[in-house]
């Protein structure tokens, strides 16, 4: 027999060395690998074999090949076999631990693990290396009992419930191995490595227990053992292991009354390691060039930590287990910010769903400890393409992969969604503090020099959009707006720092600056103007709209002044700031004061949309496509084009559609029945008693609405083929589809930062389907809103059904489908 095994044995180890060997052919690789699995499947030699193979004079390929076969036998034929034979084996397999490995900083890492998980049994007495192999054996065990359940099913569970029955003293004694090597590490300053790796390894089987053991056994004595994990918070070698095993045990869902010690982590010393270790977060990752993996990894550790506990703080108190606030709470508050603050986005971000739920919650969100940690960090720093903040090597390392670089932006801006969210929770809660605050910083802004950074895309001496100060005023302005939304909310109206609002109004209306990038209406900057210049002066008309229409009350503003546009603004500029004076010329509830002011404001649209050259446009499809230059060849010099550019604007960008638009959305009457009555805005009871208002703007628009209608006749009849024949050869895409609207629709956008600065560059193409498609949406977008506006003044106009019928409904068999879309939105609106 011995001959036999020694033949079988070196036929084995050629096996393995030809599966091994880089250089081997697949038919010969595929050869060896199938004898290797039959052996296993099928010899009776495979213990004595795997024995000899294991020997630790062989290779440590051979090696761990003669251990595979061990554990084969052990896993699947140990039912089958003799109880002489499985005595044997166990008696081989401890004289393996005993003797048959190298010392522990020798020995090859996947031969410790294939070695560990043979046997089950403690041999700590006699070395560290047979100690680190039974850690590792009882984390294997874990792994193939619960984690993988890789063994037969009877033969798991009843393995699971001799574990259960004495997870007591197993609990104890890895607790034991661990305290042992913790303190030996610590006065050693020769073999301390050892005792550091044994530790480690012990932290690691802990790993695999803590997540599914009762958690009696986890909390025991006091938490003794989540008080001997934080203190190993302070061990660089041993921290991460041991975050780990927190931040698995502070995880365990269950019982509130099993939950309960968690607690015991806000006493004074648990607390004080966590918070030692989160203060020294910021910078600790970081090394000269790069993010060191290890340390990172722990800081992300040590923050779902501090994220967990915060959970458990939510779920126990104020709960039916009658659990207080803790009288740390403070320092825990002060490690979770550590975190909230850190150069890192990513940690950052993590910390946010847990200041939600802390502010969330009816009594934590009581605590003044948790509102005055609170930071207003808004800003858009660390791009991993740049080198300007610490946090650029966080996010660096992040998005290190070229295909998901750009995704660097997309998760910014979910962030800044994130913390904006917490910001307007907090606010609710403090309005008036967080408004002092938001004052105080936007005093500082205005206050402060321009800062534009180092900059070599944008013009010398203005700032881009990643410029030191643009990125503070942007971060501003994003806490701003979470604390005005909340104040008007959530304070009563005599208690609205209205003094103080107006007077930082005003400090924003003063700022004197030609920087596109600060300003709130750039009004001397001239063209051609690049998308930042353009995106900024539309957020400023947004922003103007947005104020008189949530706090028209408020604004005490020339209206006179106001309603003398300059030269320098745009059509669309213009329309805006008269929507923004319709909706405070609602204040006035006076129909006859606001009739006055609206046909006062809309002299100049009413007398060029009612001029008899342009109903001469608007009803003939022959001079309208002549009119806006479709039927004209041109290239892109042509002053032909900037001719018709100039018709168009007046027919839909100027003092018309945008206009119209614009008065008939925001004209109201008084939303107060008893001040819309004294106000002359009712003018009868419908039988079942409701009121019957009138609008201001009703006089006008009956006079605007029948070229509105013979508008959208002729947007239906250039789809007639004799008018698309009209179009000409520089035209003749004019009404397709976009290239834009189709890279919307794929969620094809262009990187924000490849456009900051850029022109505004548009083909004469572009600029004519822009032309169409703006046209065709706004006329209907009138139309739907003056039946919601005017209601039943509109519905009542004679006729109504038959001019709609005539000019909306015309030759609709030749119109695109996607012109349809906005038509089919207003019908609903209609109904």
């Amino acid at each position: 027999m011995a001959d036999q095994v020694s033949i079988m044995c070196e036929q084995l180890v050629k096996a393995v060395h030809v599966m091994m060997d880089a250089e081997t052919g697949q038919i010969y690789r595929l050869e060896a690998l199938k004898f290797c699995e039959e052996f296993k499947e099928t010899s009776s030699f495979c213990v004595p074999c795997g024995l000899r193979l294991a020997d630790k004079a062989q290779p440590a390929v051979v090696r761990h090949f003669g251990l595979q076969i061990l554990e084969h036998v052990i896993k699947f034929r140990w039912n089958t076999m003799q109880q002489q034979e499985k005595v044997q084996l166990k008696e081989c397999a401890m004289q393996l631990l005993s003797t048959g490995t190298l010392a522990i900083l020798e020995e090859e890492s996947h031969i410790k693990d294939v070695l560990s998980r043979i046997t089950m049994e403690a041999l700590t007495s006699h070395g560290e290396a047979q100690t680190e192999l039974v850690m590792l054996i009882l984390l294997r065990l874990a792994e193939d009992v619960i984690t993988f359940q890789t063994l037969p099913n009877q033969r798991r569970r009843d393995i699971q419930q001799t574990l259960t029955l004495n997870m007591e003293s197993i609990v104890s004694f890895m607790m034991a191995i661990l305290h042992v090597n913790v303190e030996d590490y610590r006065k050693l300053v020769s073999g301390a490595r050892a005792h550091c790796r044994v530790a480690g390894a012990t932290l690691n089987t802990l790993a695999g227990y803590i997540d599914w053991v009762s958690l009696v056994h986890i909390t025991t004595g006091n938490c003794h053992l989540l008080e001997m994990l934080c203190l190993l918070l302070s061990e660089p070698e041993l921290q991460l292991e041991a975050a780990e095993c927190l931040l698995i045990a502070i995880s365990r869902k269950g019982k509130l009354e099993d939950r309960k010690p968690f607690m015991l982590l806000f006493d004074d010393v648990a607390i004080h390691y966590i918070l030692s270790a989160a203060q020294s977060a910021d910078g600790l990752a970081i090394c000269e060039t790069s993010v060191v993996d290890r340390r990172y990894i722990f800081l992300k550790r040590l923050c779902q930590v501090l994220c967990a506990l915060g959970g458990q703080l939510c779920s126990l108190v104020g709960s039916d287990v009658e659990v207080k606030v803790p009288a740390n709470l403070s320092k825990y508050t002060e490690a979770f910010l550590a975190f909230t603050t850190h150069s890192s986005q990513f940690l950052k971000s993590s910390t946010l769903p847990t200041w939600g739920a802390l502010f969330r919650h009816e009594t934590l969100s009581k605590d003044a400890v948790l509102l005055l940690r609170w930071p207003s960090n808004t800003s858009d720093t660390g791009f991993p393409s740049r080198n300007d903040n610490p946090s650029c090597r966080y996010s660096y390392s992040l998005f290190y992969l070229l295909d998901v670089f750009h995704n660097a932006c997309s998760c910014l801006t979910a962030f800044r969604a994130q913390q904006g969210e917490v910001l307007r929770i907090a606010c609710r809660i403090v309005p008036l503090e967080a408004f002092q605050i938001a004052a105080e910083w936007l005093q500082y802004q205005i206050a402060s020099p321009i800062d534009t950074g180092i900059q070599p895309k944008t013009v010398e001496g203005l700032c881009s959009l990643l410029s030191p100060s643009v990125v503070q005023w942007d971060a501003m302005t994003v806490f701003m707006e979470c604390v005005v939304t909340q104040i008007f909310k959530n304070v009563e109206e005599e208690r609205l720092p209205i003094d103080q609002s107006m007077e930082l109004l005003q400090a924003v209306l003063n700022y004197n600056t030609k920087d596109p990038a600060h300003l709130v209406l750039c009004a001397h900057q001239c063209a051609p103007r690049s998308r930042a210049v353009k995106n900024v002066r539309r957020h400023a008309c947004s922003s103007i709209i947005k104020i008189c229409r949530d706090y028209p009350q408020y604004i005490l503003v020339s209206l006179k002044s106001c309603s003398q546009a300059t030269a320098t603004l745009t059509h669309m500029e213009k329309c805006s700031l008269m929507e923004a004076l319709v909706l405070i010329s609602n204040q006035f509830k006076d129909f006859a004061k606001q009739k006055a002011f609206l046909d006062e404001l809309m002299a100049s649209v009413v007398a060029d949309w009612t001029s008899d050259e342009m109903r001469q446009v608007l009803c003939d499809p022959a001079v309208f496509l002549s009119f806006v230059g479709a039927d004209q060849v041109v290239n892109e010099q042509s002053r032909d084009a900037d001719k018709a550019g100039h018709n168009r604007g007046r027919v839909s960008l100027g003092f018309c559609l945008y206009a119209m638009l614009g008065v008939v959305k925001r004209a109201r009457w008084p939303a107060d029945l008893e001040e819309a009555k004294a106000g002359g805005f009712v003018m009868g009871y419908t039988a079942a008693g409701a009121p019957i208002y009138r609008n201001p703007y009703t006089a006008q628009f009956l006079v605007l609405l029948p070229n509105l209608l013979a508008l959208i006749r002729t947007n239906n009849s250039l789809f007639m083929p004799e008018n698309m024949a009209r179009l000409s050869e520089s035209f003749s895409r004019a009404h397709e589809v976009m290239d834009s609207d189709k890279n919307v629709v794929l969620g094809l956008s262009q990187h924000i930062l490849d456009i900051h600065d850029s022109p505004v560059t548009r083909t004469n193409l572009e600029r004519m389907q822009g032309f169409f498609s703006t046209l065709y949406d706004n006329c209907f977008h009138v139309l739907g809103n003056a039946g919601l506006a005017l209601q039943q003044e509109f519905y009542t106009i004679e006729s109504l059904s038959e001019e709609i019928a005539g000019s909306a409904f015309l030759s609709l068999d030749n119109v695109p489908d996607h012109r349809l879309r906005p038509m089919i939105h207003i019908l609903i609106c209609f109904i």
